[in-house]
């Protein structure tokens, strides 16, 4: 070939490219990669850039691998950066970084802060390498493709219109029981959900729960197909999301691990710590008032942690139920009448059932009737008095925009200590006649 003829031919392809570039696109898609690196070389990068758009996102992958490092860099320069930072997150970390270090230092620092996700987002949870086909493709050039990817583990692909937006999805078995001539369109099923790469964990739990989903697509603010957050990566989010109420409801940080230091466990956990401190000395106020009543009835100093630990541990139950209501979105704020009144109901029958095994316990030991009747009122109170704040607590958390998870245990012993000795000593010093 002379050089007049690859010089026509040059220019045939330069005007197809800018003329033509979602065409170009899928002609691109269909031949080998070495080959249309070969070609793009010869091309000004202003004339890829329409094309390279269009690229699906492992044909892209796989020509800009066979790229000379030179082309390479000034294509990263010359994409959105998003564009780039999308292309660089499919790849190895030591090919990232090395195509990094090709760029000038503004435009590496704006791709690093796209490529960067803050912690727990959809962004950071998912996986870059996703597969995006066209809805126009039939299933034998699609099924071609995927012979050529092997990808693993591959339980759907995903479609994109004209403008790379997420538009469907398509079970790989419907893909292989299609016929070889039907478009993907007109087997493909609708997206049950997705997110947007900055959404936070808590996102990403909701709509897995909501919809039931094994694969969670992620898509940026315009709707494009960023990656996917797989299985195994929900369940995670899941776990973390779980275990994290747990240390909240009793006021330790979300940010301490197990492992963590010292020093920050302590800076962490202090301050609730100083506030519980605060609310045991309201508790013990309580106590204060009757001091009489006990020191001329020692008995009942004997009984007070019995009506105190009952009463909390019936609290906990209702908290946890309601908690898991609230979290699981069984429940919402407009429930909570039905929620409390139902807790209330449960703390008053429980209340009188173990009311009456106390009744017999004292009454062996005590051989006082009077006895008896403080602590079976007390604990039937009390009881009450922990269903109710068990469910309310943090339905009142969520209604002021809290974490409902927030160090509820710590609120819900406050209530059930004051109630419940209060309510034992203040029935005490109401019947001592009969003490």
């Amino acid at each position: 070939m002379n050089a007049g003829v690859a010089s026509a031919i040059a220019a045939l392809n330069l005007r197809y490219l800018l003329d033509y570039p979602r065409e170009a696109a899928r002609r691109i898609e269909s031949m080998p990669a070495r080959e249309v690196s070969a070609m793009l070389v010869d091309q000004p990068v202003h004339a890829v850039v329409p094309v390279w758009h269009n690229l699906a996102a492992d044909v892209e992958q796989a020509i800009f691998m066979q790229l000379p490092e030179a082309t390479a860099a000034e294509l990263l320069a010359e994409l959105e950066p998003s564009r780039s930072a999308a292309l660089l997150s499919r790849l190895d970390e030591e090919e990232r970084e090395r195509y990094k270090k090709l760029l000038n230092v503004q435009v590496a620092g704006e791709i690093n802060v796209l490529l960067n996700y803050p912690p727990n987002s959809a962004g950071e949870l998912m996986d870059p390498r996703v597969l995006a086909f066209r809805g126009d493709m039939t299933a034998h050039d699609a099924l071609t493709r995927l012979r050529l990817s092997k990808p693993r583990g591959l339980r759907e692909l995903y479609l994109q219109d004209e403008d790379g937006r997420l538009d469907g999805r398509v079970d790989i078995q419907d893909l292989a029981l299609a016929d070889p001539q039907q478009t993907l369109s007109q087997i493909s099923r609708k997206i049950a959900d997705a997110v947007q790469d900055t959404a936070q964990r808590e996102d990403v739990v909701e709509k897995m729960q909501q919809d039931s989903v094994t694969d969670l697509p992620v898509i940026d603010v315009d709707g494009h197909l960023l990656g996917v957050i797989r299985q195994s990566k929900l369940a995670d989010a899941v776990q973390q999301e779980t275990t994290l109420d747990i240390q909240t409801m009793v006021g330790a940080s979300r940010d301490e691990r197990a492992l963590s230091p010292a020093v920050f466990a302590v800076a962490k956990r202090l301050p609730w710590l100083q506030i519980n401190l605060l609310t045991a000395f309201l508790a013990a106020s309580v106590v204060g008032i009757f001091e009489s009543t006990i020191a001329q009835y020692t008995a009942l100093a004997v009984l007070l942690p019995v009506v105190a630990g009952q009463s909390g541990n019936a609290g906990a139950q209702a908290l946890a139920v309601t908690m898991r209501g609230l979290v699981l979105r069984e429940i919402s704020l407009r429930h909570w009448p039905k929620v409390v009144l139902k807790e209330v109901n449960v703390g008053l029958m429980n209340g009188f059932a173990i009311a009456c095994t106390t009744a017999v316990g004292v009454y062996i030991w005590s051989q006082s009737f009077g006895l008896v009747l403080v602590i079976a009122a007390a604990m039937v109170i009390s009881m009450v008095a922990a269903g109710f704040s068990g469910a309310l607590v943090p339905i009142m958390l969520q209604r002021f925009g809290q974490d409902p998870a927030q160090s509820s245990s710590i609120i819900l012993t406050t209530v059930t200590d004051v109630v419940g000795f209060f309510s034992f000593l203040g029935i005490a010093t109401l019947l001592s006649s009969l003490l």
